[in-house]
C-alpha cells in the first residue's frame, strides 16, 4: 500500500468516526437492536416484576395471590441465563466512557445536522440515495460471500447490481427488491473472519464509531479496502462522499437509537449484548 492510500485511509476512518451515528456495522440496525434489547429489558423485569406479573413458566402452577418459591424463581433465572449474551469486556472502564460521550455527540452535533437535512430533502430522494450507496458497496458484499464459499449469495449479488444499475437507473431504485431471492443478508469482513473461526475477542466502543469487537474492527478496516469511494480522487472528495452517506442514512433513522435507549435499564449493557448477538447471528447465516 502506498503512502498516499495509507493516509487516505485513515482520513476517512477519522471522518467516519466523526460522522457515524454509533454502529461500526451498518448490518447491525438500531431497529433489531431495539427488538434485541427490548427482549433484554423485559427478561429483567420479569426478575424484578411483582408475582402476580410474572408468566408460569412450563411444569409450573401458579396461584393467584401467592409468591413463588425460591426454586421457582431459580427455574426463570436458568432459562433466562440461557440466552444471555457474553463477551470478554477487560475495557469496561473506558468502553463506558466511551459510549457516554458518542451518546453526547449524537444528541448534540449528528442528529441535530440529520434533522435538518431531513426537513430539507423528502424521503424519496434519501431512499434513492441509501439505495446508490448499497448499491455502490456490491463488492464488499460480494467478495466476502465468495471469501465464505456462498456462491448463490454471490450470484444473488452480482444480478442484483446489474439490475439496480441498469433498470435501477445507477442504484437510485431498487427494482431487485422485488425478488427475494436477489436479496441475501449482507456479508461484511467481520463475518468472514467469524465463519473462519474466528472469535469476537474482546469487546471495544471506539469513539464515535461505537461498539465492536477486536475481529470486527479489523473486518472494518479491511472492508474499506473494498469500498469504491476509497479510491476517489482527489481524498477531500472521498470525505465529502462519505460524511453525506453517513448524513442520509442518519436522517432515515431517527428515533431508532432514541427506542433503543428508552427501553434499557442499563443502555450501555443493552447495547453491548444486543450487539454482541447480532453479530453472532450474522456470522452464524
Amino acid at each position: 500500500m502506498s503512502k498516499k492510500q495509507l493516509n487516505h485511509l485513515l482520513l476517512l476512518l477519522l471522518l467516519l468516526a466523526f460522522l457515524s451515528p454509533g454502529c461500526a456495522h451498518k448490518s447491525a440496525t438500531p431497529n433489531h437492536a431495539a427488538s434485541n434489547d427490548s427482549q433484554l429489558h423485559q427478561n429483567r423485569q420479569i426478575t424484578t416484576a411483582e408475582p402476580e406479573q410474572i408468566p408460569s413458566a412450563p411444569g409450573i402452577e401458579e396461584e393467584s395471590g401467592d409468591d413463588f418459591s425460591d426454586d421457582e424463581l431459580d427455574l426463570f433465572d436458568d432459562e433466562f441465563e440461557e440466552d444471555k449474551v457474553h463477551v470478554a469486556d477487560p475495557l469496561a472502564f473506558w468502553n463506558r466512557g466511551v459510549f457516554h460521550f458518542n451518546d453526547k455527540f449524537y444528541f448534540w452535533v449528528l442528529k441535530p445536522v440529520a434533522r435538518g437535512y431531513r426537513v430539507v430533502v423528502p424521503s424519496t430522494a434519501r431512499i434513492g440515495v441509501r439505495n446508490f450507496f448499497t448499491n455502490l458497496t456490491t463488492p464488499i458484499r460480494l467478495v466476502n460471500c465468495i471469501l465464505q464459499w456462498k456462491w448463490q449469495a454471490a450470484n444473488a449479488e452480482f444480478a442484483r447490481f446489474l439490475i439496480n444499475s441498469t433498470v435501477g437507473v445507477l442504484g437510485f431504485g431498487n427494482p431487485a427488491k422485488k425478488y427475494p431471492k436477489l436479496n441475501p443478508s449482507e456479508e461484511d469482513l467481520g463475518q468472514t473472519l467469524g465463519a473462519y473461526g474466528i472469535g469476537n475477542g474482546f469487546y471495544v466502543v471506539w469513539p464515535f464509531l461505537g461498539p465492536s469487537t477486536l475481529r470486527d474492527s479489523v473486518g472494518l478496516v479491511g472492508d474499506y479496502f473494498l469500498n469504491p469511494v476509497f479510491y476517489v480522487e482527489p481524498m477531500e472528495a472521498a470525505v465529502g462522499i462519505r460524511a453525506y452517506e453517513i448524513v442520509n442514512e442518519t436522517s432515515l433513522r431517527i428515533g431508532d437509537y432514541e427506542s433503543l435507549k428508552k427501553a434499557a435499564i442499563n443502555p450501555y449493557e443493552a447495547l453491548r449484548d444486543a450487539y454482541i448477538q447480532h453479530r453472532n447471528s450474522k456470522v452464524k447465516e
